[in-house]
């Protein structure tokens, strides 16, 4: 079934390194508990996975922000751990602890029962994916996403969330022929799951690398960026006519732009950490060069909304005059530096949305 044509298509132009009136703005975890519009839904739906694995609740959810906000993406609503509880980890969420699975992989044994799962254990994400994208009858383009193979990893091997690392980092060091393992089956599930999402109608897709910056130099290297590597060799470059972006975020990554300059992909994220006029001159320049999406800090957003404003003002300036004209050239995607805290007040969302678009116009007008 063919969708609606694209209205809004300023991420993707910004993405392809195109020119754009204005700088496109999404946010990473926009659906979420900062919406109260988003709560209510959640509270119908029981929890966090009744509400992941039911079409309709996902698409509701994900279109929320859109109903809010001037935003230029929308993105599927899901988590970075459906993949791993496809491979039959069990997944869990419990209220304020976040993610759990009932099994670790930490032995040899666990390791030798892991493999690919069947992507149609996955079907509630690619059928949620059809619906958002008709939903959104060409408002604004779909994003897609996935975790990378060591967020991931470091998710299956901890069995949860981690402080220190400790039991993914002593299979990292003590077994590296294991923690291979584990991660070569990740990546070739990612890229089937991202590859799944595209076909079912995602416009672009995004590697969330959210414990890439917790390595060694060198080790982030050998363990998470060679991996995401091997995801973005297998993902499709089109589909149905149209590119397909592919983005990649590596929170606390912004050591490493040299490394990851060279990645097969359209744009990298960056965390609050990063100057951006110094990322544009590593990574942003030249017919090689990438998108750059990031990248102000989520705390922001509790300051009173003039000060929103100048900090978005700040970032826009940072970056500098994106390329004018035809052909590519140096682009820019604002967003946070992170996910949304759910504490987030929504009115001031409204101020870092509408600064992004006003500053960015300005900015172009008057360079």
């Amino acid at each position: 079934m063919p969708f609606a044509p694209l209205q809004n298509d300023t991420f993707i132009r910004a993405c392809l390194r195109q020119a754009t009136d204005h700088t496109p703005v999404w946010l990473m975890r926009q659906a979420g508990r900062y919406l109260p519009e988003y709560c209510a839904t959640r509270a119908r739906a029981g929890s966090f996975m009744g509400l992941a694995t039911n079409v309709d609740y996902a698409t509701e959810v994900t279109l929320q922000p859109l109903e809010r906000y001037a935003l230029d993406a929308a993105i599927l609503f899901s988590d970075i751990l459906t993949v791993p509880d496809a491979m039959g980890l069990g997944l869990s969420f419990a209220l304020g602890e976040g993610p759990k699975f009932a099994k670790t992989v930490r032995t040899e044994a666990d390791v030798a029962t892991l493999a690919v799962p069947d992507m149609d254990k996955l079907r509630y994400v690619f059928d949620a994916v059809t619906s958002i994208r008709k939903a959104l009858n060409g408002r604004v383009p779909l994003i897609g996403f996935s975790g990378s193979p060591w967020t991931l990893a470091c998710y299956m091997v901890e069995g949860g969330g981690s402080d220190d690392y400790r039991a993914v980092k002593s299979l990292m060091y003590s077994r590296p022929d294991l923690m291979h393992r584990i991660l070569a089956i990740n990546a070739d599930a990612v890229a089937a799951y991202l590859n799944a999402q595209i076909e079912a109608g995602a416009q672009a897709v995004m590697v969330f690398d959210s414990w890439g910056g917790v390595l060694a130099d060198g080790k982030f290297q050998e363990f998470s960026l060679a991996y995401t590597r091997r995801v973005l060799a297998q993902l499709k470059r089109e589909h149905d006519g149209a590119i397909i972006p592919r983005i990649v975020f590596t929170k606390g990554g912004g050591l490493w732009l040299d490394d990851m300059k060279g990645l097969d992909c359209e744009a990298l994220g960056l965390d609050w950490t990063v100057n951006l006029a110094r990322a544009r001159a590593q990574v942003g320049e030249g017919p090689q060069g990438k998108a750059l999406q990031g990248n102000i800090d989520p705390n922001v957003l509790f300051a009173p909304p003039e000060r929103i404003d100048a900090e978005v003002a700040a970032v826009l300036e940072s970056f500098g005059k994106p390329h004018q004209g035809p052909g590519q050239g140096a682009t820019h995607i604002f967003n946070l530096g992170h996910g949304i805290s759910q504490y987030t007040p929504p009115e001031h969302v409204t101020a870092l949305v509408d600064a992004v678009h006003r500053h960015s116009r300005r900015l172009r007008a008057a360079m």
